[in-house]
């Protein structure tokens, strides 16, 4: 039996951070059902190239059902309404302003159900003086620190590549979910959960601010290098994302790197004998280690070493990730066939479980559900449904 098998979920959120909160529901089997506006939906159905899939929001809404109601009409509002006491959880992250405008806030829900668990994701939170600023995943990332310690030393701040500010929020939602609903059952209680992106990003800086919390010395723009050796190389043929990443910590690891090599003078050279004076010679050392790096190729150095013991990998581009042999051993890409758009490539989640599973299913098509779940939630008659299609309050 799937995981969360039971758990309703009625889904209002757009984009990244809330939809990969929903989908980690519906991943472990939760039914989620997502509530999209008039119109386009969920803006993230377009983003995409012109002839190709909307991968951004295949990838971010399979297990989920659409329905579409527009919500600023009253008849709309009201069949949300109507919905709620059927749901165990709500969740949104629009931008500031907009749930209390359309006046389906947590205080409204919970008149219908006092027991529901009303999830919110925001930029900047519910208080404070950024409360109203608006906020997309690089701007969690530059609020919350991530920038600060990206990028070479001597550079300016960088953006990371990883989606830290949407799907790190969307993940810390999820569990916080999960953890009200086990509340939820044992008291029969609902709850506001409240996320603030910014803090949600500032969690990831625990480890990479620990020596400048609280003092005036910023903490360290990190670059590839913490601490000599570990850095990233090149190596044949030397493209783009020709690099090996190597991970050398500890003292022991400093040897058994030195002996993968083949190069034991490295571990006697003055220059190189601790971590200090390695530090104090990283040039120098970094030659030596290159030196080795560029007459192998970014997995043959991997094999190598990793194998020896060093933590180490080929840096992978997102074309490495779909093909490597290790991910595709383990199956994390799946390929589904899609009513329009033919084979698609769809990522299963991380997590195993070996007493939950639940198989991919195709993101919804726009409102794909609408007639669905207004039969089967609110017993609405397949006239009745029509006549709400006609006028424009569901599609």
């Amino acid at each position: 039996m799937p995981a969360l098998d039971g758990m309703r979920v009625l889904d209002m959120t757009q984009y990244e951070a809330g939809t990969s909160c929903t989908q980690a529901l519906a991943w472990q089997g939760a039914d989620v059902v997502k509530v999209e506006p008039p119109g386009v939906g969920d803006p993230g159905r377009g983003l995409t190239t012109e002839g190709r899939p909307p991968q951004y929001f295949l990838n971010y809404n399979s297990n989920k059902r659409s329905i579409v109601i527009d919500l600023a009409s009253e008849r709309g509002r009201e069949l949300l309404l109507d919905l709620a006491p059927r749901f165990d959880v709500f969740v949104e992250n629009y931008g500031p302003g907009v749930i209390e405008k359309l006046n389906i806030g947590y205080d409204v829900l919970r008149e219908r159900n006092p027991s529901i668990i009303y999830a919110r994701i925001k930029g900047f939170g519910l208080s404070g003086p950024y409360a109203d600023f608006k906020c997309f995943d690089s701007v969690a990332l530059a609020a919350g620190g991530a920038y600060s310690i990206n990028g070479e030393p001597d550079g300016p701040p960088m953006r990371p590549g990883a989606s830290y500010g949407d799907t790190g929020t969307g993940l810390q939602m999820a569990l916080a979910i999960v953890s009200a609903y086990v509340q939820q059952q044992r008291t029969g209680e609902g709850q506001l959960i409240e996320l603030s992106m910014q803090e949600a990003v500032t969690f990831f800086m625990k480890t990479m601010g620990r020596e400048a919390w609280g003092t005036d010395r910023e903490a360290q723009r990190l670059g590839n290098g913490l601490g000599a050796p570990t850095n990233v190389y090149p190596c044949k043929p030397g493209g783009k994302n020709d690099y090996v990443h190597i991970c050398v910590v500890t003292s022991r690891m400093w040897d058994t790197f030195c002996v993968a090599l083949e190069r034991p003078d490295l571990a006697t050279d003055p220059r190189f004998e601790t971590a200090a004076s390695r530090g104090k010679h990283r040039a120098e050392l970094y030659a030596e280690v290159e030196q080795w790096t560029l007459q192998r190729t970014k997995y043959e150095a991997m094999h190598v070493l990793a194998s020896a013991g060093v933590p180490c990998t080929a840096v992978l581009s997102t074309r490495d990730l779909r093909t490597d042999p290790h991910l595709c051993e383990r199956g994390l890409f799946e390929h589904h066939e899609h009513p329009e758009y033919g084979t698609i490539e769809l990522m299963r989640q991380p997590v195993r479980m070996s007493g939950s599973t639940v198989p991919i299913e195709l993101a919804p098509a726009y409102g794909q559900h609408t007639s669905e779940v207004l039969e089967a939630d609110l017993g609405l008659a397949s006239e009745q449904i029509e006549e709400l299609c006609a006028s424009g309050v569901v599609a």
